[in-house]
């Protein structure tokens, strides 16, 4: 699979892991359209300062990404590093320093290897046709066991979209690492509005493990090579390479065995199913028994009753359903529920949750938690 008319993509090592390539340059042909989403964390790191000021503007050419380094709480070095990838970068395409975004992920309080950027940067050849999408998407990963990628049409454009992240993600206002290219003709006011509101229904409605990264990014760039298009069909194409990228990213997470959906409907309104749809996907004994396949409603019930300021929500009024079989209220026999095993142990697992208040709804992935997670983080920097 190769990206949309008018970008191309590089790859590299500059030695951070000798076996992987850890470089990634995106780059689109010309400045376009662009819109960037980002962590909220107080230790947002330095690539993260840089972008948002760099993106300011809503126009972009490339992005760069240093991949199992995240150059985060490193000081005014760090912060000058990442300037310096900027600069190196836009060299290399013959932009300006301002038009390029900058990522980086991976462990955190450790400077980038400049020697080593610089002499990759020094000796990179562009005179080719670039990598396929899947190779990109490869050189971003960390602890990803696959890259993930995924496409879609609208008309004559395009959509491609690659991400990483497996850990660390319960995102605020973007998601781990993400770029979404599309060569369809979209203005920066028109892109800025369209992104934010897929980003609301996929990217940050998944949760691995409660916790935020420091280095979020999500990004959308439109090249426009392919004109103009209907710009609800071309949402709704955006979604679906969004939604698929969510699933993966989920289905990915560390250690993990099982995706988690958790729909929940009936609400007062989308924000109030949402906090209880995150309450119940982010519960550790939730995604343990699906871990072990135990349609265990009852922790069901226990993470939405821990919402405890959501007044309006009454246990008499509430439905809860494992696939498409109601567990509470009407409750199950031993049996029943034993059969119920065979569903908990798909590779995806649906709780459904009806509040019965009023028409609110909201979706929200995830995953199981199992002895994995804690083996990969337990040794993480070791």
């Amino acid at each position: 699979m190769q990206f949309p008319r008018g970008f191309r993509a590089d790859v590299g090592n500059i030695g951070i892991k000798d076996e992987f390539n850890d470089v990634l340059i995106l780059a689109a042909d010309k400045v376009v359209p662009a819109s960037g989403l980002y962590t909220q964390s107080r230790f947002a790191g330095p690539s993260v300062v840089v972008s948002r000021d760099n993106g300011s503007d809503g126009a972009a050419m490339a992005w760069v990404v240093v991949a199992r380094n995240a150059n985060v709480a490193t000081g005014a070095e760090g912060l000058a590093n990442a300037n310096e990838l900027a600069t190196l970068t836009a060299a290399a395409i013959g932009s300006d320093r301002s038009d390029v975004l900058v990522a980086a992920t991976g462990v955190i309080g450790r400077l980038l290897p400049m020697e080593r950027v610089r002499n990759w940067f020094g000796a990179l050849d562009r005179s080719g046709d670039g990598v396929d999408v899947e190779t990109a998407a490869r050189a971003i990963m960390t602890t990803d066991t696959h890259p993930k990628f995924a496409e879609a049409t609208v008309g004559e454009a395009r959509i491609v979209g690659i991400a990483k992240g497996v850990g660390m993600i319960e995102p605020d206002m973007a998601t781990m690492l993400t770029a979404v290219t599309t060569d369809a003709e979209v203005d920066a006011v028109d892109l800025e509005s369209l992104w934010r509101r897929v980003v609301a229904t996929t990217f940050n409605a998944v949760s691995i493990d409660t916790d935020t990264s420091t280095s979020d990014t999500a990004l959308l760039f439109a090249s426009g090579n392919a004109g103009a298009v209907d710009m609800s069909d071309l949402e709704a194409a955006i979604g679906q390479v969004a939604l698929s990228l969510t699933k993966q990213i989920a289905a990915d997470g560390e250690g993990a065995e099982t995706l988690i959906e958790v729909r929940v409907d009936g609400a007062r309104d989308d924000d109030q199913a949402k906090r209880v749809g995150k309450a119940i996907v982010n519960s550790p004994l939730v995604k343990t028994a699906v871990h072990g396949a135990d349609p265990n409603w009852g922790r069901v019930a226990m993470a939405i009753g821990k919402c405890s300021d959501e007044l309006d929500i009454d246990p008499a009024g509430v439905v809860i359903r494992f696939g498409e079989d109601e567990v509470y209220p009407m409750l199950l026999d031993d049996s029943e529920l034993a059969s119920l095993s065979s569903y908990m142990a798909r590779d995806e697992v649906l709780i459904h949750v009806s509040l019965g208040i009023a028409s609110g709804d909201f979706t929200v992935y995830g995953c199981d938690l199992t002895d994995g997670y804690v083996r990969t983080n337990a040794d993480y920097t070791t």
